[in-house]
């Protein structure tokens, strides 16, 4: 796999895989708010952050090109280089168990430091998605605090992670 530029031609793809209001919402918080994604969805939610500069949006492709995973990394602090959040971590369904998931934030981590002036990664994972934490614990991550989400299904716990490069 390799890390390109996310695309518009990306957003129906990675909306496919979003395949409940569960999976939504451990995706992606309360930041969408509306199941099924539509297939510009996507793209228009990240259309204000692409014009910060401090956006980063970032699909892994496979060998033929086709899209199989996919993340953002943000500058969340303006004025703040030193932190980046990766953010909308995901892998295609069909590609699930297979690695890619380890490989897409092993990119990413070097995309960060080959690319950017930060020195700490951070992200934040729920609590009902275990295998999603152990993948960025086997990467390095370390917990650093927790806190609680609102969602439709009631509160979710959410474990703050990081990474110090």
């Amino acid at each position: 796999m390799i890390l390109r530029a996310y695309t518009k031609e990306d957003s129906p793809v990675i909306a496919k895989w979003i395949r409940s209001e569960t999976e939504l919402y451990q995706w992606s918080a309360s930041h969408f708010g509306f199941f099924p994604l539509l297939p510009c969805s996507i793209d228009e939610h990240y259309a204000p952050s692409l014009k910060t500069g401090r956006f980063i949006p970032l699909t892994g492709v496979d060998d033929g090109g086709k899209p199989v995973a996919h993340l953002f990394i943000k500058y969340p602090n303006e004025n703040d280089d030193s932190l980046v959040r990766f953010g909308f971590v995901v892998v295609d369904p069909e590609m699930r168990g297979k690695g890619y998931g380890r490989e897409l934030i092993r990119l990413a981590i070097d995309y960060v430091r080959n690319n950017l002036s930060a020195t700490r990664i951070s992200l934040g994972v729920f609590e009902n998605n275990p295998k999603a934490k152990k993948c960025y614990v086997s990467a390095g991550f370390k917990e650093y605090g927790s806190h609680t989400v609102d969602t439709p299904f009631g509160q979710w716990g959410c474990t703050d992670m990081e990474l110090y490069l």
